[in-house]
């Protein structure tokens, strides 16, 4: 299983630099979950650049993998990891929820680099 990080899901829209390393994972979307603080991330970064029909549509194109909601082990996890690590708030539960499912996080965020289970790439 993999999961994507806001940075990656936005990198892959924009079709930016990095978006070439982003592909693949999101487009097998039978191993794809996706975090519903993603959904959150993702639809107001492109509400605020975009607008809200194109906010809807990459919302749409996320829904095609499973959603995964914060629940009560997600949110514990995620509070021991953000301590543990000094993450944030959503990057803790982005990578909560990839340890519950057993799935690797790919980003391009430099708050993960150097983490076990996390494919990194440095942002161009």
């Amino acid at each position: 299983m993999n999961i994507v990080d806001s940075s990656g899901w936005l990198e892959y829209f924009a079709d930016g630099p990095n978006a070439n390393f982003f592909t693949p994972v999101i487009e097998n979307i039978s191993n794809l979950i996706i975090s519903s603080i993603n959904i959150y991330e993702v639809f107001k970064r492109v509400f605020q650049q975009c607008d809200e029909n194109d906010a809807i549509q990459s919302i749409a194109i996320m829904k095609q993998g499973l959603v995964v909601d914060l629940n009560p082990m997600i949110a514990i996890s995620a509070a021991k990891i953000s301590v543990e690590l000094k993450l944030p708030m959503a990057d803790s539960i982005i990578l909560a929820t990839a340890r519950v499912y057993n799935a690797t996080l790919w980003t391009q965020d430099s708050d993960f680099k150097s983490i076990e289970g996390v494919q990194y790439i440095e942002k161009r």
